[in-house]
């Protein structure tokens, strides 16, 4: 084969490589929805809801999307300083897209009602799939101290890891990104308020299916 058409080769491949480089990274910047690939090593204790927040950011900014306000799907529970917090309340009117560009809800309704959320669509920021029931290890608790509807849990319980600071005592509630529990009920099959945690450690997390992931919202 001559020079020349090695070098007609060359370019072929390197075009081709290149374009597929562009796809990837519009796939990122059209992102506005993922699960954490992980958590930060600390149970539910994230420093709070900012720190929540700075979490998704984070992992965001490693994959090259961090243009937009990354949100964490959290409420939390009135305190001498501060009000009562809605997770609803806090990740925009979307609509949000996953990695693949599939949509997950078109706006706050949808997403609280006849989403398109489950573990085929639930991908990490690097368009992977999270371990659901029957994986090893579970992992399909997915921390959000919600009710369905998306509200801080009202009583005075801790449904949020004292207000996601707490890595150790307290209970945090928890979803099933993958729409799968123990039962055939609304409450296994929640994404966002399935049940209680074992407690706010990751040790305790891991015990009911979970490894302290979030969900993460474009704000806009």
């Amino acid at each position: 084969m001559s020079m020349k058409s090695w070098g007609i080769i060359a370019a072929v491949v390197l075009l081709s490589l290149g374009l597929g480089s562009c796809a990837t990274y519009q796939r990122y910047v059209e992102m506005t929805f993922f699960v954490t690939s992980a958590g930060n090593g600390k149970g539910a204790n994230f420093g709070g809801l900012e720190g929540a927040d700075q979490h998704c950011q984070g992992l965001a900014r490693a994959v090259g999307a961090d243009h937009r306000t990354w949100r964490a799907y959290l409420s939390a529970s009135p305190t001498r300083g501060s009000p009562t917090v809605n997770a609803r309340d806090r990740i925009g009117s979307g609509p949000w897209h996953n990695i693949k560009g599939e949509l997950i809800a078109a706006n706050i309704a949808e997403l609280h009602g006849n989403n398109n959320l489950n573990k085929q669509t639930a991908l990490t920021e690097k368009g992977e799939i999270v371990n659901g029931r029957g994986d090893v290890p579970n992992q399909h608790d997915i921390l959000t101290g919600s009710t369905p509807d998306g509200l801080a849990i009202p009583g005075d319980r801790d449904t949020t890891c004292n207000n996601w600071t707490s890595g150790a005592d307290g209970h945090a509630q928890v979803g099933h990104h993958d729409r799968i529990g123990l039962r055939d009920d609304a409450p296994s099959k929640s994404w966002n308020s399935s049940h209680l945690s074992r407690g706010c450690s990751l040790e305790a997390l891991k015990k009911s299916g979970g490894a302290g992931l979030l969900y993460c919202f474009a704000a806009y």
